[in-house]
């Protein structure tokens, strides 16, 4: 069995993941997972009501450990939260058992998919955009060292991306995942 049977999406918020990531998984027949969205099925709250409850370190925490059992599935696409690479475990447990995919995007474009956003306490705040520059000046180093490939997504539809993705996956030898 091929150990890195699965695909995960990284990248900043508003970068395009669960849209590119259920399209990917539409194409190649694959299941989609959204980490976000499996803390919240667990917990059986949002993810800001668990910021407010626990602060950021409990959240994380929390993602660690739904990444812990989502990467333990095989063929899945799965999109993980813009933050799941500040953690050491989640990087390394990422790179062993799945392609990683860094969907980047510039910040004018994060700010236009993110303006009607209510379930990102990371802004909730006065100054979104000074928040997604220091947000990229952490994380950006960690996407592009984790990544096996890197899309730009600015400007791009959903569908556009997918097909670039599907390319680059032949390219990469996950051609036996296209059905």
């Amino acid at each position: 069995m091929n150990e890195r049977s699965n695909i995960y999406l990284i990248g900043p918020m508003g970068s395009g993941k669960t849209a590119v990531g259920k399209q990917l998984a539409r194409d190649l027949g694959l299941r989609f997972f959204d980490s976000d969205h499996e803390i919240q099925s667990r917990t059986g709250v949002d993810i800001p009501y668990i910021f407010e409850m626990e602060g950021e370190a409990g959240f994380r925490q929390r993602e660690v450990d739904a990444l812990v059992a989502l990467t333990q599935l095989r063929d899945i696409v799965l999109a993980t939260g813009g933050g799941a690479v500040l953690d050491a475990r989640n990087r390394e447990r990422l790179a062993a058992t799945g392609l990683v995919i860094y969907l980047g995007t510039d910040v004018d474009e994060q700010l236009r998919r993110t303006r009607r956003a209510r379930n990102r306490p990371l802004l909730a705040t006065k100054n979104r955009r000074e928040v997604l520059e220091g947000l990229a000046l952490t994380r950006t180093p960690l996407y592009e060292g984790l990544a096996d490939i890197a899309i730009d997504t600015s400007g791009k539809r959903v569908k556009a991306v997918a097909a670039e993705l599907r390319e680059r996956l032949v390219e990469c030898g996950f051609e036996s995942l296209q059905k």
